[in-house]
């Protein structure tokens, strides 16, 4: 059976379903970020989850990060966060993030990146985000 839960970024709109889908192992349109570590930057990336037309999750889906570098990489729930900057300053970011009620429609969620000064200049692609959830029929 084909995955009928997907994540998009693009500055999705909350209940639409517009946004760019961000790569399924493929990493061709992967959800990209570029941090300054000497400045051990932080950035914040606008994304969403949704069903397939016709499908919801019944229960919660789980949001989580898988790789090496994913203790590096948070999730927050959307509290209608106007920017990225509201997003970074307001949100509660988790290592796992639990989201009720997706549908075939955006459900907004916040990722985050994270830079340290240990770090050395490096292109990283091993983190993968990860969306969880019993996909049902409607």
């Amino acid at each position: 059976m084909a995955n009928q839960l997907h994540i998009y970024y693009g500055n999705p709109t909350a209940g639409s379903t517009d946004g760019t889908e961000a790569s399924s192992g493929t990493e061709l349109s992967p959800i990209s970020v570029t941090l300054d570590a000497s400045k051990e930057e932080q950035k914040a990336v606008k994304c969403a989850v949704r069903c397939d037309s016709g499908y919801y999750i019944e229960g919660s889906t789980a949001i989580k990060f898988v790789g090496d570098g994913s203790a590096k990489w948070r999730a927050a729930a959307d509290n209608n966060y106007a920017d990225e900057d509201a997003a970074l300053k307001k949100a509660s970011w988790q290592e796992t993030l639990t989201l009720d009620g997706v549908t075939d429609k955006n459900t907004i969620f916040w990722v985050k990146a994270i830079s340290s000064k240990e770090e050395k200049p490096q292109n990283d692609t091993s983190v993968d985000i990860q969306a969880e959830g019993l996909v049902v029929a409607v």
